[in-house]
C-alpha cells in the first residue's frame, strides 16, 4: 500500500493532532509523562515514514496555547521533552533531508528553548525530502486575528498575502488532509486558516501507537474521496486549488 501512496506525484500537506498520550499511559499505570515520552517515538516513526508516502510538509500539533492550563508538571515536563528533541533530533533531520519549521509563540516558552528552536531550524534549513512543522504555544485564531492586525495597514490585500501573513511562509500548500488521533473528532483550533478545505480523518488508536500502517490506512482513505472544492466536479490532487491565490 506504500508505494501505492507514494506513486501519487503531488506531495501533499498533512496535519496530525497529535492527542491520547496521557490516557495511553493511564490505561497502563505509567505517568502521563510516560506516555509524552512515547508520544516522540510516535512522531520518529510518522516522520521517517511520511516521505515515502507521498507527504511532502507534516504539521504536528505539539503543545497548543490552551495547554498552559495542564498541571505546571505535565508542561514542565512537555518543555522538557521539546528540549531534548530539538538537541538529539537534529543530526537525524540534516541526514534525512528534513527541514524543520516551528509556529506558534516563542516568547513564553522556557529560557533557552526559542534559541534552541532558531538553531535546529538554521541547521536543517536546506532540507528538501520533508517540511516538517510543529505547532507550538499555537492557536489558530490567534495566528488569524494577529494576520489581520497586520493587514490593516496594507493597501491592498489578497488571499495568497494574507496566507503569508497567517502562516509565515510564502507558497506554503494548503493542508490537505488532518488526521486526529484517540477518537476525538474536533480541530481544537489547529490549522483553521490553511485546513479550510482539508479532509479529517479521526482514528481511535493512541498517538504512542500510532505507526507508517495507520498513516497509509489515512493516506488510502483520502485518496478514495472526491473532493470538489464546492464545484460539481472531483479534483484530482494535483489540480488543488491554493488557499492562498488571490
Amino acid at each position: 500500500m506504500q508505494s501505492d501512496l507514494a506513486s501519487h506525484t503531488e506531495k501533499l500537506h498533512v496535519g496530525i493532532i497529535m492527542d491520547g498520550n496521557g490516557r495511553w499511559a493511564t490505561r497502563r499505570g505509567l505517568s502521563r509523562v510516560r506516555g509524552h515520552e512515547a508520544g516522540v517515538e510516535a512522531i520518529r516513526r510518522i516522520v521517517e515514514a511520511a516521505p515515502k508516502q507521498g507527504i511532502g510538509t507534516l504539521t504536528l500539533y505539539a503543545f497548543s496555547t490552551d495547554n498552559w492550563r495542564r498541571p505546571k508538571a505535565e508542561v514542565a515536563a512537555l518543555m522538557t521533552l521539546l528540549r531534548f528533541y530539538l538537541a538529539h533530533e537534529v543530526q537525524s533531520l540534516v541526514k534525512n533531508g528534513v527541514r524543520l519549521s516551528v509556529i506558534g509563540r516563542r516568547d513564553r516558552l522556557p529560557d533557552g528553548i526559542a534559541t534552541a528552536i532558531a538553531r535546529a531550524e538554521g541547521a536543517t534549513a536546506h532540507g528538501n525530502v520533508l517540511h516538517l512543522r510543529i505547532a507550538v504555544d499555537y492557536s489558530a485564531r490567534d495566528a488569524i486575528l494577529n494576520a489581520a492586525a497586520k493587514a490593516a495597514a496594507l493597501t491592498s490585500l489578497t488571499r495568497e498575502a494574507f496566507s503569508q501573513l497567517v502562516t509565515g511562509e510564502a507558497c506554503l500548500r494548503d493542508v490537505d488532509l488532518i488526521i486526529r488521533t484517540s477518537g476525538e473528532k474536533r480541530l481544537s483550533d489547529f490549522l483553521l486558516w490553511e485546513g479550510a478545505y482539508a479532509e479529517l480523518h479521526f482514528t481511535e488508536r493512541m498517538w504512542p501507537e500510532f505507526e507508517a500502517k495507520d498513516l497509509a490506512e489515512a493516506l488510502a482513505s483520502f485518496y478514495g474521496r472526491e473532493r470538489r472544492f464546492g464545484g460539481l466536479q472531483a479534483i484530482m490532487p494535483e489540480e488543488v486549488p491554493s488557499l492562498s491565490r488571490a
